[in-house]
């Protein structure tokens, strides 16, 4: 199962139906999330797909004006290839990317996985009180999607 991991920034190389489901059914923060938002985000995201072989083991996603900001999101490596270093390879992807370079603030949501990102240099909020959120956590449950 262990192997070299190639990480691409190329859209169509992406399992949007793996990613899908993984997002709709193994995720706390996209649980229930219709495919058409899921294409939706993808179209407008710069995206990172983990791949040994030719199978897709992992994605990130990123949000961003690539000028000032971006937000770090839908990060995941499928249960079975965890434990290979995936996620951080990831993730440094992410921050090494040319376009991303020079961002006065990258930011990220995590229930779960403080470590992964303090190993790269995220840390609280350096303000938290200057941050707010209008925050909807069941708005895929309840939306009737067009």
């Amino acid at each position: 199962m262990s192997g070299d991991l190639r990480i691409s920034t190329d859209r169509s190389e992406l399992d949007l139906a793996l990613i899908h489901h993984f997002l709709s059914t193994h995720t706390y923060w996209a649980k229930g999330i219709p495919l058409e938002l899921v294409h939706k985000s993808i179209d407008h995201s710069l995206c990172f797909g983990g791949f040994v072989g030719k199978a897709q083991v992992a994605f990130a996603r990123v949000i961003s004006d690539f000028a000032t900001f971006a937000n770090l999101v839908d990060v995941f490596v499928l249960p079975e290839y965890r434990g290979h270093g995936y996620g951080k390879q990831v993730v440094q992807a992410v921050l090494d990317h040319p376009e991303l370079q020079g961002l006065r603030r990258f930011t990220l949501a995590t229930g779960d996985a403080h470590a992964l990102y303090a190993r790269h240099g995220f840390t609280p909020p350096q303000r938290p009180e200057t941050l707010m959120e209008l925050y909807k956590p069941d708005v895929y449950a309840s939306a009737i999607r067009r």
